[in-house]
């Protein structure tokens, strides 16, 4: 109903606007056109075809206008020679003359404004150098110097306009970059956690097969127990790798030394950040009630952990100093939520990056098959995220 009743707004302004040029072109008409009526019916007579003709002539000038756009110069010229032999047409002539000047380079404007100004001097030249046409010609004088000035200033007006108008739209293309850059550098960074955590597997598997192989003081049952967990482990690798890829719709880079670097921190770690951000000063509060967590999958407690992280360190950037409170809660068939809060501070400033790390966590929960809302309830800023734990 909203979206209706603003095309039909749009329309009836476009519809002021197309009418407006000829709005302005008929004060003067009829000012012109009223005078001659009245001298042809009250004193003369005999000029009442004359009359016709005047105003024939400037109705015509007036049907010019629909043309203005599309021959610019031409019209202004046409309309100013109809002034010559018609009174009337000096309504549509001034019209033509600020449409010209709005929209066309200031060399042809210019060279416009020479020709109407020598159309005024002709009056003089024609009928002598009187008082009464020394005046006319500096009150027509005046009267474009006036049109001159409001021409410029539309030219000047809607210039400005399309200048902001190019600089929002460089800035929105610039701002979708970042935003893509974000996405990209997140997924890279996805990616060389999996392979992290890849690594860390297949190497405890080469260990485990190791002992396999060289341990010759393995009783049966402590073999079957290292077997075991060769399968456990290598099933897990696999999970991990499907859900690479999956999830990555770009690969990611991994490392050109070779070195195994150590498994990232997933939600057991999480104590241990909070310890770190309360130690260098960061106040944070914690409700903890998940259960199960033995059971919750590593790269769903990897994602809950960089979760956490990025929401206490939006809160340091945005609301430095005040309480921070982070609510989790879950179990397995229930899903993992993720709810964390602090005060909003006035007149903060984002910092370079502001809200590319909102971009990146939104990209992340995405892969991962989760939700992510973020907004100001009441005087507090709010991140609530809740990510798929199957039972």
């Amino acid at each position: 109903m909203a979206v209706h009743q603003s095309a039909k707004t749009r329309e009836s302004l476009d519809r002021i606007r197309a009418a407006l040029p000829y709005l302005c072109a008929l004060p003067p008409m009829l000012y012109y056109g009223g005078l001659w009526v009245l001298v042809a019916v009250v004193r003369h007579p005999e000029l009442l075809w004359r009359t016709l003709a005047d105003v024939a002539l400037g109705v015509a000038a007036l049907a010019l206008l629909r043309w203005r756009r599309r021959f610019p110069w031409q019209i202004a010229v046409a309309t100013v020679a109809m002034t010559l032999v018609s009174w009337t047409a000096f309504g549509p002539a001034y019209v033509a003359y600020v449409s010209m000047g709005r929209h066309q380079p200031l060399r042809r404007f210019a060279w416009v404004a020479a020709v109407s100004w020598l159309r005024l001097a002709t009056e003089p030249i024609t009928h002598g150098f009187t008082q009464q046409s020394l005046i006319g010609l500096v009150t027509d004088t005046a009267v474009y110097v006036g049109l001159t000035s409001i021409a410029l200033y539309l030219r000047t007006r809607e210039e400005l306009a399309r200048s902001q108008r190019a600089a929002a739209e460089a800035a929105a293309r610039e701002q979708q970059h970042r935003i893509e850059q974000a996405r990209l550098a997140e997924r890279a960074k996805i990616a060389q956690e999996m392979h992290d955590v890849l690594a860390h597997r297949i190497s405890l598997l080469s260990m485990l097969a190791g002992g396999l192989a060289y341990r010759t003081d393995l009783s049966p049952e402590e073999m079957r127990a290292t077997a075991q967990a060769i399968q456990e482990n290598a099933h897990q690798s696999l999970t991990e790798l499907r859900s690479v890829l999956r999830t990555l719709r770009t690969n990611g880079t991994d490392p050109q030394d070779g070195a195994v670097a150590a498994p990232q921190p997933t939600l057991a770690d999480l104590e241990t950040l909070f310890d770190e951000v309360r130690a260098a000063g960061q106040k944070v509060d914690v409700h903890d009630n998940v259960t199960g967590r033995e059971s919750l999958p590593t790269q769903v407690g990897r994602h809950a952990y960089r979760i956490v992280q990025e929401a206490l360190t939006n809160a340091r950037k945005h609301a430095p100093g005040s309480r921070v409170l982070a609510e989790l809660d879950g179990a397995p068939g229930k899903g993992l939520r993720i709810r964390v809060s602090n005060p909003v501070l006035p007149n903060t400033p984002a910092g370079p990056g502001g809200r590319l790390g909102l971009v990146g966590l939104a990209e992340r929960i995405r892969m991962a098959g989760g939700t992510i809302t973020h907004e100001i309830q009441g005087d507090r800023f709010v991140l609530d995220v809740r990510l798929p734990w199957e039972a």
